[in-house]
């Protein structure tokens, strides 16, 4: 089977409809996420050939197949990542340049999101790991939390020039 564009998302569904649809995974790694044209295995054995007509990101939740089998979704593999917590304006700016001239990919998240091990914090950074980010946050004290995450997005460079 071939699947030439996202369905819809599950998080659309009303809970009684996600309790009586049957749901098969496909799990990903994040960098999938950004491929259009790809070979997935269910979590049942079901394959799937993925040729995406429209230019968009696959995303945690979307539906590739509904059938009279119930749902085949995307679930993201957790990653790798550094969840940066700054203390302060200053430290965020700093954070921000020092990282940024590496060109990492970076994520935010509100203090509304949920980090375990960094309670308190008024919102986060998240990154990749990357061993030379985690050596600079440790060298300017900033706080900081390696994890393994499943982001719902996958990381992306801004479209930029010099």
């Amino acid at each position: 089977m071939i699947v030439n564009a996202v369905l819809g998302n599950v998080s659309e569904l009303t809970p009684d409809e996600r309790a009586a649809t049957h749901i098969e995974r496909v799990v990903l790694p994040l960098a999938a996420l950004t491929k259009r044209v790809q070979r997935v295995i269910t979590d049942h054995g079901r394959e799937l050939g993925i040729r995406l007509t429209e230019r968009a990101d696959l995303r945690e939740g979307d539906i590739l197949v509904r059938d009279e089998r119930g749902l085949v979704v995307v679930a993201v593999e957790a990653a790798d990542v550094l969840v940066i917590a700054p203390e302060s304006i200053h430290q965020m700016g700093m954070v921000a340049h020092g990282l940024g001239n590496r060109h990492l990919q970076a994520q935010f998240f509100g203090p509304d999101e949920p980090i375990e091990g960094l309670a308190g914090h008024g919102g986060v950074m998240v990154i990749q790991y990357d061993h030379t980010a985690e050596h600079f946050l440790r060298q300017h004290g900033v706080r900081f939390l390696r994890t393994e995450r499943a982001m719902e997005v996958p990381f992306r460079h801004a479209e930029h020039t010099h």
